[in-house]
């Protein structure tokens, strides 16, 4: 059993955590509802998201079963506060330190930074805000890598990447061909319209990170 806990603020970007969740519910489902998906937020409240969405947490912050895997999405309240609410990030640095994997998707990056498990890590944020995350120190950012595994770490790109790094998880955790069958489920085969002819950008190895190109 994987249990999977994806943390909620105010101004959280929708996508960065209604595309994992939907990859992690689907692998549940595969798995024969082996798996919980939980909604953690400081607060049992409605969170009011960056595009106006407002989401029902499942638990609030210290009363929730142990997670497997803590996902951190993006969202101006990510990225712009500073400093960070002491109780979120205390939250995070211990629940963290308990969990198997720790996923930020897009800006949330910012917040596994100023909680602790980012940093001395090679990580990928969205493009905009990749300098602004280099500048806070004690981070290397990826600039061509759609996802980055650092470790127990794993960090995307903005929004639609953290569906791939979802997928990435899943198939870690039991196995590809479940992720495969977990895309099909989805119908995820993005073939999006208007793309520029440009080439791509060689990817980036390391001995000690996984990374995979834009």
């Amino acid at each position: 059993m994987t249990t999977y806990g994806i943390l909620l603020f105010d101004t959280a970007q929708e996508l960065d955590f209604t595309g994992p969740w939907e990859v992690f519910t689907t692998s549940s489902e595969l798995r024969g509802g082996e798996d919980d998906v939980l909604l953690v937020a400081e607060h049992s409240a409605p969170v009011r998201c960056s595009q106006g969405m407002r989401v029902l947490p499942d638990h609030p912050l210290g009363d929730h079963p142990p997670l497997d895997v803590v996902l951190v999405p993006g969202g101006s309240g990510a990225r712009e506060v500073e400093p960070h609410n002491e109780r979120v990030t205390g939250w995070l640095t211990d629940t963290a330190a308990r969990a198997t994997w720790v996923v930020g998707v897009c800006t949330g990056t910012f917040l596994l930074h100023a909680a602790g498990p980012a940093r001395s890590r090679r990580v990928a944020t969205h493009w905009q805000y990749e300098q602004a995350l280099e500048d806070r120190g004690d981070v290397t950012v990826v600039r061509d890598a759609r996802y980055v595994v650092d470790g127990n770490l794993l960090t995307s790109q903005g929004v639609s990447a953290g569906i791939d790094s979802a997928l990435w998880l899943v198939g870690r955790l039991h196995g590809r061909e479940h992720a495969r069958a977990v895309r099909r489920a989805l119908q995820y085969d993005p073939a999006p319209p208007y793309l520029a002819d440009e080439p791509l950008p060689p990817p980036v190895t390391d001995r000690e990170t996984e990374h995979r190109p834009r």
